[in-house]
């Protein structure tokens, strides 16, 4: 590693990685009130003409319809919709209310996946478990004709890192309660935010065992929840939710090239997801993220045809279970891809660089720094990336990453919720990422050698 690199990384390690001590400042790059209008044309036009794009739906398939004609306006070439099968969930009818003790109405929405209540609903009594850990501890004589809450709650932090923790009452907590006899599970939403506003996302159930209704309350409602739990009181809940599984149905990866100079070479690959939960019209999650991947490619390519084909990958089904994803490795499972990068957290400030090849090749590695530095992007080559959600093609081949970090500390305000609207991209920060995307992808996209570079030496 040499000096300039272990220069950056002790500066990377010294500046505080607070929210507040990361903010974007205007002077490192672009002029204040900056605005990317190719980002900012793919996103509004998706969240205003399609809006909810639930993983199988007809909504998502208008998604990929009116992506892949923006996509070919744009200058894309080979532009395709590659179908897979995907099964297929849909959000039904959901209400609480609390009767007898602190009887009063809940605000609450059906986890991805949840079964289903009779259409009259189920009225039954609240065990309560601070973690999965306790419940999964519980004896079943406690869980079984029960409706189980599981609070937990989590805590915002600019990396995000706490949803990975903090989300297994939502992964995992329905499965238990289901195994244990639970009538239902409702959970305290995985979420930062006071909104009463529930936030979903997929719940998965192990072999054998039949989904129960799973849902999760606002986090408002279940502070008042724990409050007349605090105070002793029995509570019992009557639930309706209605979802459906309508089985297998078809979804799709839209991808598109700028087409390079060399066509032998790897690609580089940009990816984000093009599906959105059904409440919300995934402006955050995950329409940013495929404005930026399209936005940056175009820019990249601005200065004449790059070197290596830039392959954009708008994935499908991602937020029910990574089907796009895996789809998208298994076709191409012979096709070598040379780097990949993926925008899926919103489009908070990007702050952070981090690769898994830093070590391996520090020549690339300072050629990122140096291109990214300008916008307030600190360099981290002590940290080693593992890429987004939709990169399994790359992880699968033992390939080149990069993590763009972004600002995530008010991204679990809004994820998953029907907060998730256009009106929360700040259009200045939606332009850095592009900015910060844009300068990363001319460098792959013009890099000639090999992107992992030569193996590092034990003891480096």
């Amino acid at each position: 590693m040499n000096k300039t690199i272990l220069a950056l990384a002790a500066l990377s390690l010294a500046i505080p990685t607070s929210a507040a001590a990361q903010r974007y400042d205007h002077r490192y790059s672009l002029e204040p009130g900056a605005h990317d209008e190719v980002a900012w044309d793919f996103l509004e036009g998706i969240t205003t003409e399609v809006g909810p794009r639930l993983a199988g739906t007809e909504d998502e398939t208008r998604g990929r319809i009116w992506a892949i004609d923006w996509l070919r306006r744009h200058g894309f070439q080979n532009v395709a919709d590659e179908p897979f099968m995907h099964n297929t969930w849909v959000r039904g009818e959901e209400r609480a209310r609390l009767i007898g003790a602190g009887a009063q109405p809940l605000i609450l929405t059906a986890l991805g996946y949840s079964g289903a209540t009779p259409a009259e609903g189920i009225t039954a009594g609240i065990v309560h478990f601070e973690t999965v850990a306790d419940l999964r501890e519980a004896d079943r004589s406690e869980v079984e004709g029960r409706i189980v809450y599981i609070g937990n709650p989590m805590r915002a932090a600019q990396d995000g890192s706490h949803y990975g923790l903090f989300g297994s009452p939502r992964r995992q907590g329905p499965g238990i309660a289901a195994q244990k006899g639970a009538a239902a599970i409702v959970i305290r939403s995985i979420g930062t935010d006071n909104d009463r506003l529930p936030h979903t996302g997929a719940t998965s159930w192990p072999d054998g065992v039949t989904p129960i209704p799973a849902a999760a309350l606002s986090n408002p409602d279940a502070d008042n929840v724990e409050r007349l739990i605090e105070r002793g009181e029995t509570l019992t809940m009557e639930l309706v939710l209605t979802p459906q599984f309508l089985g297998m149905t078809q979804s799709g990866n839209v991808v598109g090239e700028i087409v390079g100079r060399d066509p032998s070479l790897p690609p580089v690959l940009l990816a984000c997801h093009l599906d959105s939960w059904d409440n919300g019209t995934g402006a955050i999650d995950d329409a940013s993220g495929c404005a930026i991947a399209a936005s940056a490619a175009l820019h990249a390519a601005e200065g004449g045809q790059p070197l290596r084909t830039i392959r954009v990958l708008f994935a499908g089904a991602e937020e029910t279970g990574l089907w796009g994803s895996r789809a998208y490795s298994e076709a191409h499972a012979g096709e070598e891809i040379g780097v990949g990068l993926e925008s899926d957290f919103g489009a908070g400030l990007i702050w952070r660089l981090e690769t898994n090849f830093s070590r391996s090749n520090p020549a690339l590695f300072q050629q990122l720094a140096d291109a990214t530095m300008r916008y307030g992007v600190l360099p981290a080559p002590q940290i080693t990336a593992t890429g987004g959600a939709d990169l399994n093609i790359v992880r699968d081949q033992g390939g080149a990453i990069i993590d763009l970090q972004q600002d995530g500390s008010r991204y679990f305000d809004l994820h998953h919720t029907a907060n998730d609207t256009l009106d929360k991209v700040d259009p200045g920060e939606l332009a850095q990422n592009v900015a910060v995307w844009s300068a990363v992808t001319r460098v792959l996209a013009n890099h000639q050698g090999s992107f992992l570079g030569a193996e590092p030496l034990l003891g480096d």
